[in-house]
């Protein structure tokens, strides 16, 4: 089969330093994502109306919650519960890394089950194995589920939600694990390497055929996989680093993805003057709802 190519199209050039986190929310017909290391939490409305709230330090991601009240997020520092209205408000639940310098949170998501994994890693040397996956449970119970990752992103689920599919971005490798009914999880299985003009693996989404829409850093791309791994698709970008992206619209069949000029020096951001920007692209194969942390 001949994989398909697509051609973005820009939605919105707001020159984002990191852009992450993205979250289509269908009941307000809104997309979220961050600008992570400046702190900002932005949003889209179907209608283009945007918005925008300044978080006090970087803000890496938000979770919907399954009770409809705010939203879980992770801050530079811990995982906070998060209201938006009528003014931001911000209750920490756990600092895990508090006491590990350099180490930060950086990407998460809920599974269908309604825990939240997140990842971290340490933003003064990414080389060092200071990463770590933590799983926390419906009942606000957090634990390490993975050790030992130097950059720990996408963590993505299988519809059924009995397949973590989770990123090493430093070592350019996607693993994936069986989940039990418990949250605990198998051993790892390299699921596909990437490297050289392919970039590295960065935030990924599923569709409802159980494939993989991975961003590709540093590669100016983000491509659709089989469960398998079998290239279907690749979206082709102007910039070099796409890093996270997210199945929405009002029939989940608008990719929308986000980017960074992160890294980039002065003559590099020249060629790439839409670095940072949000792009969307229409696609055959719907997305899932988004999972929600809390109790089924």
């Amino acid at each position: 089969m001949t994989a398909l190519t697509y051609t973005p199209r820009l939605l919105w050039q707001l020159g984002a330093e990191l852009g992450e986190g993205p979250l289509w929310l269908p009941e307000q017909q809104r997309l979220y994502f961050v600008n992570l290391i400046p702190g900002v939490l932005h949003a889209l409305d179907a209608d283009g109306a945007t918005h925008r709230w300044q978080m006090p330090t970087s803000i890496c991601w938000i979770v919907p919650r399954r009770d409809g009240n705010g939203f879980m997020a992770g801050l530079k520092d811990g995982i906070v519960r998060l209201w938006l209205e009528p003014e931001v408000r911000i209750e920490y639940l756990h600092q895990p890394v508090q006491q590990r310098p350099g180490v930060r949170l950086n990407d998460a998501k809920a599974d269908p089950q309604g825990r939240l994994w997140a990842g971290t890693l340490n933003g003064d040397d990414k080389s060092r194995p200071d990463g770590q996956l933590f799983r926390l449970d419906p009942d606000g119970t957090l634990s390490v589920a993975l050790d030992d990752y130097r950059i720990c992103n996408g963590p993505t689920f299988s519809p059924d939600g009995t397949i973590l599919y989770h990123n090493d971005s430093f070592s350019d490798q996607t693993f994936a694990y069986a989940v039990d009914q418990d949250g605990s999880l198998g051993p790892a299985r390299l699921w596909k390497s990437y490297g050289g003009e392919q970039g590295s693996p960065d935030g990924m989404t599923v569709d409802s055929e159980g494939c993989l829409w991975v961003a590709q850093w540093g590669g100016s791309r983000v491509c659709r996989y089989s469960p398998d791994g079998a290239l279907l698709a690749t979206v082709r970008l102007p910039v070099s680093q796409p890093a996270s992206c997210v199945l929405g619209g009002p029939d989940y069949k608008t990719l929308y993805i986000t980017t960074a000029w992160e890294g980039l020096n002065a003559e590099q951001r020249a060629r790439e003057p839409l670095a940072g920007a949000l792009f969307a692209v229409d696609v055959d194969v719907p997305g899932v709802p988004p999972a929600r942390y809390g109790q089924p």
